[in-house]
């Protein structure tokens, strides 16, 4: 299983409206070339955290690849792709950028070395730690 970090603007896409819904959604309006990259290496059953971008800057969730890269359906030029995700559970407390900074072992996360990435990948070690700092089982 290979882990993720994908961001939401919480008013376009909020994790509440995720888990109103409760199936599983296509994650769409992607328009980066690596975050596109990052997407279409993605393999159903992978896990990723949820994070509000914006005010917030907090991972809220972990939801789960549920289909794997398709079109994506508010593309009219039909050049760019989603995956869709399931909410699992959301953290029992939110695990804001400063902390994620302020944690020495995930200063190479690409959440800090290159914020503006809005779909990047997370390795093993990092995802147990923020796991673990937001309260659940990684």
């Amino acid at each position: 299983m290979n882990y993720w970090l994908m961001k939401s603007e919480p008013g376009t896409w909020s994790w509440d409206e995720a888990v109103k819904k409760g199936s599983a959604d296509d994650w769409t309006g992607v328009r980066n070339a690596q975050a596109a990259i990052n997407l279409k290496t993605m393999a159903k059953g992978d896990r990723a955290f949820f994070y509000h971008s914006g005010e917030d800057k907090e991972i809220v969730g972990i939801i789960e690849i549920t289909q794997t890269w398709h079109p994506d359906p508010t593309d009219d030029e039909g050049k760019w792709g989603c995956v869709a995700v399931k909410p699992l559970m959301p953290l029992k407390t939110p695990v804001t950028l400063k902390a994620v900074k302020a944690e020495p072992s995930l200063a190479q996360m690409l959440l800090v070395r290159h914020s503006r990435l809005s779909v990047s990948p997370v390795d093993a070690a990092a995802w147990k730690k923020i796991c673990a700092m937001g309260g659940v089982k990684a």
